[in-house]
């Protein structure tokens, strides 16, 4: 048979993880061909080819819990339009693939059902710590010939319901995993205690940005050292960002390193650099990580980094998201008000207590478990090829 692999995700998260386990497929057996088609967003991957329709929405995915306000944005984009055209395209290439692997909800699940190929699911999202499968959600993984899911609480209650579930491990703990890159010594240059922002990936990033370098701004009041690396998603565009800022007073000074393409100071002190590399390197400099990000905040607490996040109330967003975040992470997260003095004045406490920030880390890693789950995802398949 051939050796054709068909990856769907159904977020920005969730590409980085197929982006992760599509790597780990390649070193294994370098003659599967391996596509992907993002059902949100697009990516830029070495490794898979990007197949189908693909269009940016504004909620960058964002649509569980009821969110209408962001599914009527999206429909008003031409969300469902989308949805009509990768069905029909994925009804065209029946026959195409060995083997899909569908990543994320069981939205991504039930698109991948239409190549009519067989199946691997990876939920990364859903668990029994805050929201368990539904009764019709696991109807719908038992039509996946092979199921993981994030980790092994859920997998033996979805065992216990008639659904074969694995969890060998959370693949968001390896995303990062042993990834340095010494130029971000240059980053955090100067800077004590170093913090790490992840305003995230989405469209909203760049005012979630803007309030983070605020808070920054007014916790370095009385710590002349304290310092930022923003980290810049790879879709993300490094000037809108530069924009914001100026708006907001900082002064930017433009550097000709594309992996650190501009400073922010304040009355000529630096508070802040931009990062536009791996988010590894930056956990593994930073004290704590302020991350109104998914994944990359779950890939903090993997690496125990403290993570702080913010109840911003622009839209629902905010509330129900880091709720979820919280159930999953326990107290390995911090979830601080929005208004700014306040979150300053939240992160200076953590700054000040050391055995808090250790006993978060710590939480981290535990509830998020070891590394080895890309791996373990990429041998089953690769076998299942075979």
């Amino acid at each position: 048979m051939h050796k054709r692999l068909l990856f769907i995700t159904n977020g920005h998260g969730e590409i980085a993880i197929a982006d992760r386990i599509a790597r780990e497929v390649r070193a294994l057996d370098g003659d599967i061909a391996i596509d992907h088609l993002p059902l949100v967003g697009d990516s830029r991957s070495a490794i898979m080819r990007e197949v189908g329709p693909r269009r940016m929405m504004p909620s960058g995915g964002l649509l569980a819990m009821g969110n209408l306000r962001n599914i009527a944005r999206d429909v008003s984009s031409g969300l469902l339009v989308l949805t009509y055209a990768q069905r029909r395209f994925l009804k065209r290439v029946r026959g195409d693939y060995a083997r899909v692997v569908a990543i994320g909800d069981v939205f991504a699940l039930l698109m991948g059902l239409a190549v009519r190929a067989p199946l691997t699911y990876v939920g990364t999202a859903k668990s029994v710590r805050v929201a368990p499968y539904g009764f019709f959600e696991r109807r719908a993984l038992r039509r996946a010939d092979e199921v993981f899911v994030r980790d092994e609480p859920t997998a033996a209650r979805l065992r216990e319901q008639g659904v074969e579930a694995k969890a060998p491990g959370n693949v968001i703990v390896d995303l990062f995993d042993g990834d340095d890159d010494s130029r971000a010594d240059a980053a955090a240059h100067g800077f004590v205690p170093v913090l790490a922002v992840f305003p995230g990936s989405r469209q909203s990033s760049y005012l979630d940005a803007r309030f983070l370098l605020e808070v920054v701004r007014r916790a370095g009041g009385d710590r002349p050292h304290l310092g930022a690396v923003i980290s810049i998603a790879p879709l993300l565009d490094p000037g809108t960002f530069v924009a914001g800022f100026r708006e907001d007073g900082w002064d930017v000074d433009q550097l000709a390193d594309a992996r650190m393409p501009f400073a922010l100071r304040r009355n000529g002190r630096v508070f802040a650099r931009a990062w536009t590399g791996s988010i590894g390197p930056l956990l593994a400099r930073a004290q704590v990580v302020m991350g109104q990000a998914g994944t990359a905040n779950e890939a903090a607490a993997a690496a125990g980094v403290p993570v702080v996040a913010f109840e911003r109330n622009r839209d629902r967003k905010t509330t129900w998201y880091r709720m979820r975040q919280h159930g999953l992470l326990g107290d390995a997260l911090a979830v601080l008000p929005g208004d700014p003095a306040q979150a300053a004045a939240g992160l200076n406490e953590l700054l000040d207590d050391a055995p808090r920030r250790a006993m978060m880390g710590a939480l981290g890693r535990e509830r998020m478990g070891a590394p080895g789950g890309a791996h373990a995802i990429a041998c089953e398949i690769a076998r299942r090829l075979r």
